[in-house]
């Protein structure tokens, strides 16, 4: 199955150059549709270029903080020396949202 999805520049172009290897993102309805070898196509929201990616595994947890817990800044799109924060979430996604759905790293691989 293919799936669409829209990315702001600097994540998309983490995962154009491979850095970035897990999407964050809230467990909701649609989200909850999307499967282990499953396609993504992100689209820029700067500049509508589109990449695509192959799904490798969902992690699955309550809330993003769970989620940060257990894996690496970077992976996550974060460069080495940035501090990152499950807070830095709540700018897409509520706690209540969190609470609500739970949230998915979704581990991605370029194609």
């Amino acid at each position: 199955m293919k799936h669409e999805m829209k990315l702001h520049d600097g994540p998309f172009k983490c995962i154009q150059n491979k850095t970035k290897t897990i999407e964050l993102r809230l467990l909701d309805e649609k989200r909850s549709l999307i499967n282990e070898n499953d396609l993504i196509e992100f689209t820029n929201r700067t500049t509508e270029e589109k990449i695509t990616v192959r799904v490798i595994r969902l992690h699955k947890y309550p809330n993003f903080e769970e989620l940060y817990k257990h894996h690496d800044k970077v992976s996550m799109g974060y460069k080495e020396n940035d501090d990152a924060k499950a807070e830095d979430m709540e700018e897409y996604y509520s706690k209540e949202e969190q609470a609500n759905f739970g949230v998915v790293g979704i581990e991605i691989e370029l194609i």
